[in-house]
Formats: structure tokens, C-alpha cells, sequence
């Protein structure tokens, strides 16, 4: 599967180049900057059918005007609208990430029961956890607590909330906890949860007492009665007065991991779902630096985008027709800043992975050829990556 055998042979070495490294006890860590993910995309070419996030039951893909397919977004993916269990995606998405300076992906999992479209969005998860350790991409897991109450309505707790909450988190950290490319908050592995309103605080402290695992469990918004911490969220409804009383309210708290994203513009209300929860105005690119400023400057180990891919909320900083790279690009920038001055990467290293994208799809050189430029982007070798690229493309 593309990158993944040429995993295998590296191992730990090229993992160890790849992953941000430790620093010296009295030099503070920079924050990882951590991109929310969506594994949730079917498409016809791959799947056999357009999913539900493509179409929310009211647009059809399969109508294409100037050249665009019709799809449940206000906003439109470079790549078109595109498949989550499609490895060449995921190589093109991650690829990019790591050249725009993201540390890292939080992946949105729905758990391990197959009910609705979760055995898919798990398929998907374990692609996304796989493929991001050889191309240096640390992972952690957002857990999507209000399938529990899914699956209650339909009957399918034998065992109850608490003990299949304890089920699921007791196979992560079984399987992926022990990565080690998986995230870590003071040693211990990082799980996020919305829950606002799902599983109650009595039934998270209860779930987290059955764990061994010792977790850095952090809830939305404000810290839970089980939460290390609290991870911050765009409320469309209050602008960014949201993102204001989060880092007012998180002075004190032991863990906060504040928000950046582009703007908020939901197709929710186009699609006849239900009204819009609002819009936070994109403002030329100006609220996304104010937030990264403001993110960085609170101080915290953790700073999550969000998302790389909500096209249905219009959150996203995946390269669009609309904005292009800009997003990715003020990533660099501000990477190279504040961050890692020698940070070498810039609007042509973002253009690579698309490139390469469009080689693997067109079949145009033996797929070890193409992993071995995927491993030179990973490492950062851009100008032998671009070179091979150059010469398969003649």
C-alpha cells in the first residue's frame, strides 16, 4: 500500500528522522501543531456510490457543471470531491500537511461497531493511523462519544454505555495507544472527546476508572469531572467571542488546547437538513492568523486546526478552488517565524504532493518509484523529490 512497505524497511530509523524531537529540559517545547481530520468521504469511483458527506441527500456528485461536480459544500477540494479509504488521497493529504508545517493529525472515530457507516470510518481511521507514521506524522484520536447514544436507540448496548465506552477505549489502547507515533501528553497517550451533550460526566469518570491505561482524557469547551483538559471548538452563533472566553476561561487549567480555523460557512441549511448555525466570515484570511497568533501565544503544548476537511461546515484549509493554499502557506510563514526559523518548505513544496497525486492516478511510473519521492517529501528533500517528479511527468 504505497508508502507503507517501504515502512516496513525503514522502521525506526526513518521514524525517529521523521517526528518531533525532544527538547532540552530548560528550552520550552514548541506546540504541535495538530489538524483535525475527517475520515468520513465515500466517492463513486472508489466506493461504488457517493456518501452521505458528499451528497447530505440533497446534491448529486454526478451532476457536473464548468467542470465541478455538484457536492454538499459551499467550497470545492482542488482534487474534487474524493474517497477517505483511497490511499493515494491520504498520501496527498498528509504529505501536504507535513510541508505546511503540521505536526500531526486529530482523527474523528466513531468506534468499532458496525452500525451506520462506522465500520467504514474505522477502515478509514486505521489507514489514516498507518500511513502517517512513515511520513512523520504524529496521530491521536478524537472520539465520537454520541454513537454511544446511537447505538442505544437502536438497542445495541448489550453492556450498556459505560462498559461499551470502556470496550472501545480499551482497544486503543490496545492497538494504537503503544504507536509510537501517537500523541502524548506528559506521557501519557492524548483522547479527545466532544460530549457536550453525550455521555455524562459520571459516565466518563466511571468509563476512565475501568481503563489501566492511565489517559490524558480532555473533553470540549471546559474541563469534564474526569478531563485533564479541554480542547476549544468554532461556535458559529458567537464569532469568535467563543475563542476569546475559552482562552479568558483555560488560564489555569492543566490542559488547553486552543482552536484555529479559516472561517465557518455550513451547507446545512442548502442541503434542507435544518437552519445554519451561522457564519464566521473568512475576512481575506485574517481570521485564521488571528487565531494562530492568538493560539500561540497562550502558551499551550497543543494547537488543533479545525478541521483539514469539514467541507460541509467549510472549515477547512485542505487545498480548495476557492482559497487554494493560502491557509498552508500562512502555516509556513508562521512556522518560520515563531517556530523553526530554518523551516526551508513554501508554495512550491505544497504544489509536490498534488503532483504526485496526479502521477500515481495516471499510472505513470512503477509504484516503488513513486514511494521512494513520497519518502524524499517526508523527509523534507523537496528538490529530489521535485527533479524525479519533473522527469515522470515528461
Amino acid at each position: 500500500m504505497h508508502i507503507l512497505r517501504n515502512a516496513a524497511i525503514l522502521g525506526g530509523l526513518l521514524l525517529a528522522a521523521l517526528l518531533p524531537t525532544c527538547h532540552a529540559a530548560d528550552t520550552p517545547a514548541p506546540p504541535q501543531i495538530l489538524a483535525h481530520v475527517m475520515p468520513w468521504y465515500a466517492a463513486k469511483p472508489i466506493s461504488g456510490s457517493w456518501g452521505w458527506h458528499w451528497t447530505m441527500n440533497h446534491f448529486d456528485p454526478e451532476r457536473v457543471t464548468n467542470g465541478r461536480r455538484e457536492i454538499a459544500s459551499a467550497l470545492y477540494p482542488v482534487i474534487g470531491p474524493y474517497d477517505s479509504s483511497d490511499a493515494s488521497v491520504v498520501e496527498y493529504h498528509l504529505l501536504t500537511m507535513k510541508l505546511a508545517g503540521i505536526d500531526g493529525i486529530i482523527i474523528d472515530w466513531y468506534g468499532l461497531t458496525d452500525v451506520n457507516d462506522y465500520a467504514e470510518l474505522h477502515r478509514n481511521t486505521t489507514l489514516l493511523v498507518d500511513m502517517a507514521e512513515p511520513l512523520g506524522l504524529s496521530v491521536a484520536i478524537c472520539y465520537e462519544d454520541r454513537t454511544v447514544l446511537e447505538l442505544e436507540k437502536k438497542g445495541q448496548l448489550a453492556q450498556g454505555r459505560v462498559g461499551h465506552a470502556a470496550d472501545e477505549i480499551r482497544w486503543l489502547a490496545k492497538h494504537w495507544f503503544p504507536r509510537k507515533h501517537y500523541v502524548r501528553h506528559k506521557g501519557r497517550p492524548l483522547l479527545l472527546s466532544f460530549g457536550v451533550a453525550n455521555m455524562t460526566d459520571a459516565e466518563w469518570s466511571e468509563t476512565l476508572r475501568q481503563i489501566d491505561t492511565p489517559i490524558a482524557y480532555v473533553s470540549q469547551a471546559s474541563p469534564r469531572q474526569a478531563a485533564t483538559g479541554a480542547f476549544d471548538w468554532p461556535v458559529p452563533s458567537q464569532g469568535l467571542a467563543a475563542q476569546e472566553r475559552f482562552a479568558r476561561n483555560s488560564r489555569d487549567w492543566p490542559l488547553a488546547i486552543p482552536v484555529i480555523f479559516p472561517r465557518f460557512d455550513d451547507i446545512y441549511e442548502q442541503a434542507g437538513l435544518h437552519k445554519s448555525y451561522g457564519q464566521i466570515p473568512d475576512n481575506s484570511g485574517h481570521t485564521f492568523r488571528q487565531l494562530l497568533t492568538a493560539a500561540f501565544q497562550s502558551d499551550r503544548p497543543f494547537i488543533q486546526v479545525a478541521t483539514w476537511n469539514d467541507w460541509g461546515e467549510g472549515t477547512s484549509i485542505e487545498p480548495s478552488v476557492e482559497f487554494g493554499i493560502r491557509d498552508l502557506e500562512a502555516l509556513q510563514q508562521f512556522r518560520r517565524e515563531q517556530i523553526d526559523r530554518e523551516f526551508p518548505h513554501d508554495a512550491d513544496s505544497l504544489r509536490l504532493p498534488l503532483r504526485l497525486l496526479g502521477l500515481r492516478k495516471q499510472g505513470a511510473a512503477p509504484s516503488t518509484d513513486l514511494d521512494a519521492i513520497a519518502l524524499l517529501l517526508a523527509g523534507g528533500n523537496t528538490t529530489a523529490a521535485a527533479e524525479r517528479i519533473s522527469g515522470l511527468e515528461q
